[in-house]
């Protein structure tokens, strides 16, 4: 477990208490306006430079070193999830059906603490902090408008540490890997157009609903006989809509599924076969299909130097090396600009109940590890020479 030093320690309090308000405010992605209110606030009271609006909704602090040779960013996600909340603690969502389900609030309390900290050790910086507080990760992605809007680029970014809390890894415990840590993901609609008529009659319809079953079960053959068995992916198919009543065949059927894979090539590759299936499924049942992607984030790829770094900094004992999780992050297009490591710092507390998944509604976590995320960002600055 991560040692928190007195100094940080004693901020632990005004951490906590930043966390638990923003919780009761959640925020959809570029609606973060309250958010980023009280956010640039902090840092302005505290004495930080800040840029606000930053892709919308979004905020930077900036802090110049005393002697600038580099710039380190450090990313906390702002933005919350439509879900209602069911934890019943007294700091709960305010907002009915908007929940922090995903631990952004966490994030951020992280990095306002991290300013707070280098914000009394200001004559102890070498070199320039940023701190980018980015809206929109759960969608439709505020990394891309940061970088486009040329952030990195204005402030000179050379490299840049993101974390997120994982209640899939022991209480106080850290998880990463070199390369690929989170899939590259994307979405997908089909829409089936067959000829709607009597179920008495069926000669003379197109049924839509056999056409979505066969066009399922097609579609899971991709993973198991067009791609690597040692290449990891997942084609999932979670909702299907079709046909009015009992009695009437029907005519349009919708699935929307997800994919998800590690290498840009087998992403591809599974995108090109739902193509071609789909294709002879047209010629086969003599019906229209429609196929609609939408491309989502990249995969979150670490910078093998950078973790080595980390562990020798941050020490053996408290690193687990992960697999590669199937879930997805839009810090991603940060790593294809720069060097960027990625890391999750685990709540799973059993003894405790933080149990709770990543977007269910019980979501939660013990708010001590909030001071543990700060010492580990001090940690880095120390170690790489960023801070004395």
């Amino acid at each position: 477990m991560i040692q928190v030093c007195k100094e940080i320690e004693n901020l632990s309090d005004e951490i906590i208490n930043i966390r638990r308000y923003l919780h009761q405010i959640p925020e959809l992605g570029f609606e973060e306006y309250e958010t980023s209110k009280y956010i640039a606030k902090y840092l302005e009271d505290i004495g930080i430079q800040v840029y606000k609006n930053v892709a919308k909704t979004g905020v930077v602090g900036y802090i110049r070193g005393n002697n600038p040779k580099r710039t380190v960013a450090f990313r906390a996600d702002i933005d919350a999830l439509p879900v209602e909340e069911n934890t019943k603690v007294p700091y709960c969502s305010k907002y009915l059906g908007k929940m922090h389900a995903c631990g952004h609030d966490g994030h951020t309390a992280i990095l306002l603490g991290l300013a707070k900290y280098l914000s009394l050790n200001k004559d102890k910086l070498r070199d320039n902090v940023l701190l980018i507080f980015q809206p929109a990760e759960e969608g439709p992605g505020g990394a891309e408008v940061i970088i486009r809007e040329g952030i990195l680029k204005k402030f000179k970014v050379d490299c840049i540490y993101g974390l997120h809390l994982y209640p899939e890894v022991e209480e106080g415990k850290v998880a990463l890997r070199s390369g690929p840590l989170m899939a590259q993901t994307g979405e997908f609609d089909i829409y089936i157009y067959g000829k709607s008529g009597h179920g008495a009659i069926p000669q003379n319809a197109v049924d839509s609903i056999i056409i979505s079953a066969d066009v399922i079960n097609s579609l899971q053959t991709i993973i198991s006989r067009s791609i690597n068995p040692i290449k990891p992916a997942v084609l999932t198919i979670g909702r299907i809509e079709g046909g009015e009543r009992r009695n009437v065949i029907a005519g349009k059927v919708v699935l929307e599924g997800t994919i998800r894979a590690f290498e840009e090539s087998v992403y591809n590759k599974i995108k090109d076969r739902m193509i071609e299936i789909l294709k002879g499924k047209e010629i086969v049942h003599n019906c229209k299909i429609e196929l609609i992607f939408r491309d989502m984030y990249p995969p979150v790829n670490n910078d093998e130097n950078m973790v080595n770094r980390f562990i020798d900094i941050i020490g053996k004992e408290n690193i687990e090396i992960i697999d590669p999780q199937m879930i997805s992050e839009d810090y991603s297009y940060y790593q294809r600009e720069l060097p960027g490591l990625f890391f999750f710092l685990g709540v799973r507390n059993e003894k405790e109940g933080y149990i709770y998944p990543l977007h269910n509604s019980q979501f939660n976590f013990n708010e001590r590890v909030l001071a543990m995320g700060v010492q580990i960002y001090v940690n880095l600055l120390k170690g790489n020479g960023y801070i004395s």
